[in-house]
């Protein structure tokens, strides 16, 4: 849940980078913090909110035209300033904090082998300010510089082991940001005059700055100068497409609810009449994906295997009932992050279908990779991002489209997935021969009622509140 915010750029970058942290504050952070370049490294950093932060830097005027920002979530060290991002180095010694900083770095994700790798930079003479994993890569790509921050940093990669994305830039050379992600999200955006480029994990960040976004994919190291980036794949240039990415950051304006998960929930009807946006038959085409035929697929599988997490594993669960009972195929529902931990008889006839809100969701991502290890390549996602690994990755795909869901409760993003859920179940049995003209006529009728129905009964709230003082048997 923590949130990245970079940038390069011939003006100064500061209110970019924490109006960014803003736009991700809904994802809850217990510290942030912001670097810039500004004839060296320069730093604010809070265990407050964002608001804080900003004033902080007003009152130091931080001002630079690179910079990194970050919010945080603890995982290793407790929410204090010292664990607080952006991390730097300051290269080995006892003196070292006595010393310019060198390398400004943040970082998304958890490495698990930094215990060692904090013993080999001790024993190199580097010294510790925090308990984080993250200054362990600071001091990392620090004791590999030698002149060039992209080949140090593609030089600490393979010591990492663990999921990541990190963004990080070197006072030697000012105007270059390099970012990697491997299991975390990261994106690249282009601003509107050509010349000022950014990183971030989630394109909130960049609503109203840059709606030209490029996904990285996974291993993907990118190095942003002035006006010019570039991302490389195992260390070879990669040509990454370019997308028009509308992000509204009114998505995380409350408007006259008390909180998120009540604004979601009144949300549900315009999710679902979405979702179900020109759905006016029932065909395999609809799961489509990017040159795959769902009508092939459908013919030449015999089972169907669920993998998701948290409230999409119930979405998942329901679905079950539904496949088994209209479709007539045997269904299984997997947690995830289980599912690659044990041994399982693998079915090349098998659909493997992925339910994830973010499209990112790591360990539905890891099993979706595990299955298709398996030689399981028949794969479907219902997601609620276009743009996100798991649609670039599956065969077939739904988007709902239920809008950015802020609330840690699920609500329309739990209702939009059962809609496409039902679609494919639907769309399944029509390709099994067990679906009428007359019940496709009657189901069609019935979801086109669902935002209507959703939407009386959001209007008997008020009828709720006595419900309250009633006895509680």
């Amino acid at each position: 849940m923590c949130g990245i915010v970079g940038a390069v750029s011939n003006q100064n970058i500061v209110p970019i980078l924490v109006q960014g942290l803003a736009r991700l504050e809904y994802r809850g952070y217990d510290s942030c913090g912001v670097a810039v370049y500004a004839n060296g490294l320069q730093r604010a950093r809070s265990t407050a909110r964002v608001s804080e932060l900003m004033d902080q830097i007003a009152s130091t005027h931080l001002e630079g035209s690179t910079g990194i920002a970050h919010t945080r979530w603890a995982t290793h060290g407790a929410p204090a300033v010292c664990n607080a991002h952006p991390h730097f180095s300051h290269g080995p010694g006892a003196d070292a904090y006595n010393r310019p900083g060198r390398i400004a770095l943040v970082h998304n994700g958890i490495i698990e082998n930094h215990d060692d790798l904090r013993a080999a930079l001790q024993a190199k003479g580097y010294v510790f300010q925090s308990q984080t994993d993250t200054e362990v890569i600071a001091h990392l790509v620090d004791s590999l510089y030698d002149g060039d921050v992209f080949e140090a940093v593609k030089a600490a990669l393979p010591l990492l082991r663990g999921a990541y994305a990190i963004a990080v830039f070197c006072k030697d050379e000012p105007h270059r940001l390099i970012g990697a992600r491997a299991g975390s999200p990261l994106i690249l955006g282009v601003g509107p005059d050509g010349q000022s480029h950014y990183l971030a994990s989630d394109a909130m960040a960049l609503a109203g700055v840059s709606d030209q976004i490029v996904y990285l994919e996974e291993g993907d190291v990118a190095d942003i100068q002035l006006g010019k980036d570039k991302a490389f794949k195992a260390l070879t240039p990669e040509q990454r497409p370019v997308k028009t990415v509308h992000a509204h950051s009114g998505a995380a304006e409350l408007g006259p609810y008390r909180h998120y998960m009540q604004k979601e929930i009144f949300e549900q009807p315009r999710a679902i009449a979405d979702t179900l946006q020109g759905v006016n038959s029932i065909s395999p085409e609809l799961f489509d994906g990017e040159g795959s035929s769902a009508a092939r697929v459908f013919k030449d599988i015999d089972s169907v295997l669920i993998l998701a997490c948290g409230t999409s594993y119930y979405s998942g669960c329901t679905a079950k009932y539904w496949l088994e009972s209209i479709a007539k195929i045997p269904t299984q529902v997997e947690v995830a992050s289980e599912y690659r931990y044990r041994d399982s008889v693998p079915n090349p006839r098998t659909l493997i279908v992925t339910i994830t809100q973010s499209g990112e969701t790591a360990d539905t991502l890891a099993a979706l990779r595990h299955a298709q290890s398996l030689g399981m390549t028949h794969t479907l996602t219902i997601c609620n991002v276009a743009t996100s690994a798991m649609v670039r990755e599956c065969e077939l795909a739904y988007v709902t489209r239920a809008g950015v869901e802020i609330g840690v409760a699920s609500t329309k993003a739990f209702t939009a997935q059962l809609a496409g859920l039902f679609l494919l179940t639907l769309a399944l049995a029509q390709s099994r021969g067990l679906l009428s003209e007359a019940d496709e006529a009657r189901h069609i009728t019935a979801m086109r009622h669902l935002p209507t129905a959703l939407q009386a009964v959001l209007a008997q709230g008020n009828q709720l509140h006595p419900c309250r003082s009633l006895p509680r048997w």
